[in-house]
């Protein structure tokens, strides 16, 4: 069975960068997969009232608005359709629309009908990074962020980031379609940024991934004074990594995310690809 992933694309207030569309195809055709990008656009409801309309006529901006929105949608489904041709990756297209509030929980409703979620991510867009939670923890779904300042390459070495948790092992699971093409494995826990359930457990899980015939190594970090999120990313570039994968950590009440420390850093400075499962 073909893998499915769908690519969000946000549009309001600030949309995502073109270099999404070059990412996102070179990331599906790796994985030999079909690829289905969605535009949300913005839908703001009307509620001007007769004084409004007189001082500001706010119905005149809000067609601007949602006009510049949807202009922003087609502009990247159409650079996405560009790479897809060029890439021979087949690719369907879609434009939804969905009042301010309501984007990312769109956007995660849509992605629970395909495989693998991409969201492109870069620090100057709240509007992508509130997508990208959305999805995350709203989804059900690993979720791969691409940094819109990087060109993704060829995901060859895969670095794990393990600490024998559950949302760990999930993504380890929800990982195998990069595993299974992987050049090389190399799994890092760090050691002193909560506790760990034993020393060995690198090397345990290493063992069992050299069991389905991978090639891996397990490492030991320490993040010393530097945010977990960035030590992990550091890491994972000093040695040559391209993908980090990892569990998305967060509890939600009524939609606040309280996220855990690795999330945070590295969905506030995204410095590779990073496959989230949570």
């Amino acid at each position: 069975m073909k893998l499915v992933a769908t690519l969000c694309l946000a549009t309001y207030p600030d949309a995502n960068s073109p270099a999404i569309a070059a990412n996102s195809v070179a990331v599906v055709k790796q994985l030999d997969a079909t690829l289905h990008a969605i535009a949300i656009n913005v839908d703001i409801p009307d509620v001007s009232n007769a004084l409004s309309r007189y001082l500001l006529d706010l119905p005149s901006k809000i067609r601007e608005v949602e006009a510049t929105s949807r202009n922003y949608g087609k502009t990247l489904l159409e650079a996405v359709a560009k790479e897809a041709s060029q890439g021979a990756v087949v690719l369907t297209t879609q434009e939804i629309a969905a009042a301010p509030a309501l984007m990312g929980d769109v956007a995660a409703n849509q992605c629970r009908y395909f495989d693998l979620c991409l969201v492109g991510l870069s620090p100057d867009n709240p509007a992508a990074r509130m997508t990208a939670e959305a999805i995350l923890f709203g989804a059900g779904r690993p979720t791969l962020l691409l940094p819109d300042a990087t060109d993704v390459g060829v995901l060859g070495h895969v670095v794990i980031a393990w600490d024998g948790s559950r949302v760990a092992a999930r993504a380890v699971a929800d990982a195998r379609p990069f595993l299974e093409r992987a050049s090389k494995v190399t799994i890092v826990s760090a050691t002193d940024e909560k506790p760990l359930p034993g020393k060995d457990i690198g090397e345990r899980l290493a063992e069992g991934l050299r069991m389905r015939g991978l090639t891996v190594d397990a490492a030991s970090i320490q993040a010393g004074d530097r945010p977990i999120g960035v030590a992990l990313q550091e890491h994972a570039l000093k040695i040559g990594g391209k993908l980090l994968v990892m569990g998305g950590y967060g509890h939600s009440r009524v939609r606040d995310f309280v996220l855990g420390g690795a999330t945070e850093g590295v969905l506030a400075d995204l410095r590779l690809p990073v496959l989230l499962s949570h």
